[in-house]
């Protein structure tokens, strides 16, 4: 049987954990959804969230990777046969997450270029829509493909298909070592600069000051834990499947601490730099701070092109390692996503690596061509939105009741994480997953399905026009319960060698 990858430091396995959790949400959400939460109070919730969330989940799912040694869907079967649809779920939310999200990265790419002539004019947003992505079709249907976005897409794929056809540690591993330290040292650059504009102070003021009337405001408390949810690339298979590359003896808790916090620190940098910016935009066109923040896409492709167009010196390079940051943050990000279901297919049909990423992600490639065509940013939002809230959010709410209620595995899992942890285990991990987590996140699917099966879509992601309900409803839904269907799919094939007799790892691989 040929032997597991693994990491070859665990520098190198943090660096993947921390490239996957910093994404382009951390850059362009969470400000925002801080700002609009009660700035500086909402840290109180979103520091709770990660200490009863956040970590807790993080662990359960090294200590998963790590004791079965196996994709999410080999993980899954080998603590119940029944459950590894959940770990095929999980993956194909990662697919489709990773067929669109290859597509910003191609913008970002795109507007990078931009950058070094300010392309995209004075009205920026006309800019983005019309001569860029070309959006010119009504929802639901393609139209042709955009040259623009194409080509960088296809960059985006041959980087990251290339990356993972070396491996683990050949590719992975040596990708993220370089990416990571570069991101730090770009935003760093970034931030040091928006800090220093004009206006900048009020900005970062209108960031930090607290609301603390907002605290008792569960709505305030459901987006600390989204946020978290959505930043930390739990529960939908990453760290399921990067820990099951980690050596026997790994610290497990250490580990998830630092990856947690290192995620955190740089959505706070990201805050500080993306409200310092906003504050210089907000006092040369003489209007409060609310009126320029926005989060998503149109903070990044509208809102950044027009502040820097006002920059009073180097706004050519400033726009170019701002938008390098995001390419560099969303590769990271893409190579975790795209390893689940290579990683899934290597398992479940004992074929190559190289015939994996070829399968899997020659797949995603082709898919997400739908999103290079002029209808494709419709397609792209309303794949976003339900993906995320009924495939992320849902996955986390099923995995954890699972194990905490179910299988009741979280004993089993504190006692492997102790023997190999400095930090040791004790009843706030076993709280946090079996009441706190579950409750709050049911709460939070409860909220969605309400709002959107008894109410009309109404834009929720807040990037674009009305799309009409058809559209909504069969591709929004489509997307969303595809998945399961097609997780089900895959988990009643049968497997190319029995799983549970493959080695050892299945009673804990020690």
């Amino acid at each position: 049987m040929e032997t597991r990858s693994q990491w070859g430091t665990r520098a190198g396995f943090i660096m993947a954990a921390v490239g996957s959790a910093i994404g382009l949400g951390n850059i362009w959400r969470f400000p925002a959804v801080a700002y609009e939460n009660g700035g500086g109070a909402f840290f109180i919730p979103y520091l709770f969230a990660l200490l009863t969330a956040g970590i807790p989940i993080l662990i359960m799912e090294f200590t998963m990777g790590h004791k079965y040694k196996g994709s999410a869907p080999l993980t899954y079967r080998r603590i119940n046969k029944k459950a590894e649809w959940v770990g095929w779920w999980a993956v194909l939310v990662a697919f489709v997450i990773s067929t669109y999200y290859s597509v910003i990265i191609a913008w970002a790419i795109s507007y990078s270029m931009f950058s070094f002539n300010l392309n995209w004019g004075e009205d920026t947003q006309a800019f983005l829509y019309g001569e860029y992505l070309k959006l010119s079709v009504d929802p639901g249907q393609t139209g042709s493909f955009v040259p623009g976005v194409l080509i960088p897409l296809i960059i985006v794929w041959i980087v990251v298909l290339g990356i993972l056809f070396k491996g683990v540690k050949k590719g992975i591993e040596v990708a993220n070592r370089i990416f990571i330290p570069a991101l730090v040292i770009i935003f760093l650059i970034i931030v040091i600069r928006a800090v220093t504009l004009p206006g900048a102070l009020t900005g970062l003021e209108a960031f930090f000051e607290p609301d603390f009337s907002k605290i008792l405001d569960p709505t305030v408390w459901v987006a600390a834990y989204g946020q978290i949810f959505f930043s930390l690339s739990i529960a939908f298979a990453i760290m399921i499947t990067y820990s099951s590359y980690l050596p026997k003896k790994s610290d497990i808790t250490n580990n998830a601490f630092i990856t947690g916090f290192g995620n955190s620190s740089f959505e706070l940098l990201a805050g500080i730099g993306v409200f310092s910016v906003l504050g210089f935009m907000a006092v040369q066109q003489g209007v409060p701070v609310d009126e320029v923040v926005k989060g998503g896409v149109g903070l990044a492709f509208i809102v950044f092109p027009q502040i820097i167009n006002e920059f009073p010196a180097f706004k050519e390079l400033f726009g170019f390692l701002f938008f390098a940051s995001l390419v560099l943050a969303g590769l990271t990000s893409l190579m975790s996503i795209t390893e689940t279901y290579v990683a899934g297919l290597v398992d479940k049909f004992k074929i190559s690596r190289t015939k994996a990423v070829l399968f899997g992600g020659g797949l995603a490639a082709l898919v997400s061509l739908l999103f290079a065509t002029q209808g494709g940013l419709l397609f792209l939002d309303v794949a976003d939105y339900y993906i995320n809230q009924f495939g992320v959010a849902f996955v986390g709410l099923v995995e954890v009741v699972l194990m905490a209620w179910v299988f009741r595995k979280l004993g089993e899992f504190k006692t492997h994480a102790n023997e190999i942890s400095d930090i040791r285990l004790g009843s706030w991990w076993t709280v946090s997953l079996g009441v706190i987590t579950p409750i709050v996140l049911g709460y939070m699917m409860f909220g969605l399905f309400k709002e959107n099966l008894l109410k009309e879509f109404d834009n929720a992601t807040g990037n674009y026009g009305e799309y009409g309900d058809t559209f909504i409803l069969f591709s929004g839904w489509a997307v969303a319960v595809g998945a399961v269907i097609v997780a089900i799919v895959l988990a009643v094939i049968k497997w190319k060698s029995n799983p549970e007799l493959e080695d050892d790892s299945s009673k804990g691989g020690e």
